[in-house]
């Protein structure tokens, strides 16, 4: 088994907040419903990605497994790979209770996660990446292009921010937020902003071609939101 360096980034720093229960991590999934229509949202980039029956998918921070569970049930396999043990536990219960047998819950962060399976087809990561400063983003990212086949697609969705008027677009993204879920959405955005790494857009798009991905459409939304489509070169 491979000995990661004593440098490596500690990815357990993202689990910020105390999932001790499914009851909790339901209440998380549940807020966020409150200001996304997070099916919608993950039933249109399966119809993008265009997958085929007998394909093998990798869902990397899949949080609540919304987008597993949904993948599931058109592929053949799904691994979903988060670093919190409380969110795994509520994957494999709900794909339990759904009747999915094709998720594979693996616990690991993109830069400790060991890929036992065949290689990917596609790779899926939303509100993720951002948790790592962007040294370990394309590391991230190298890691992520490495378990896709040659040709597969990779979709991200993560906070990244455009270079027009970026204060103006924060504290929208926040009122907007706060108005859709409560005042303690509207604070953990606050936050995101202050102590995670999103980063700037010019930025990401370097990280993602330096990984080998070509960038088939990058789409902006309200300045703050970005979703990349991309192709293993």
């Amino acid at each position: 088994m491979k000995t990661n360096p004593a440098w490596l980034w500690d990815e357990t720093v993202a689990i910020n907040r105390d999932f001790g229960d499914r009851a909790v991590v339901a209440a998380y999934d549940e807020r966020h419903r409150k200001f996304r229509d997070v099916d919608g949202e993950n039933a249109a980039i399966l119809a993008r990605l265009d997958l085929k029956p007998d394909a093998v998918v990798g869902d990397f921070g899949c949080g609540t497994g919304a987008f597993a569970r949904l993948a599931a049930r058109r592929c053949r396999t799904v691994y979903a790979v988060d670093v919190s043990a409380a969110m795994l536990d509520f994957v494999q219960w709900k794909a339990q209770e759904e009747g999915l047998a094709n998720v594979v819950c693996r616990q690991g962060g993109f830069l400790t996660y060991q890929h036992d399976g065949p290689p990917l087809d596609a790779i899926h990561s939303s509100l993720a990446l951002h948790h790592l400063p962007d040294f370990w983003k394309q590391k991230a990212l190298d890691r992520l292009a490495g378990w896709l086949k040659p040709g597969g697609k990779f979709h991200l969705m993560d906070v990244v921010f455009g270079t027009e008027n970026v204060d103006a677009n924060i504290e929208a993204w926040i009122a907007h937020t706060a108005a859709q879920g409560g005042a303690e959405v509207g604070d953990s955005i606050r936050a995101h902003v202050g102590k995670e790494f999103s980063t700037y857009d010019w930025i990401m798009t370097g990280l993602l071609e330096r990984a080998g991905f070509r960038i088939d459409a990058a789409e902006a939304k309200s300045g703050v939101l970005a979703n990349y489509w991309c192709t293993k070169a």
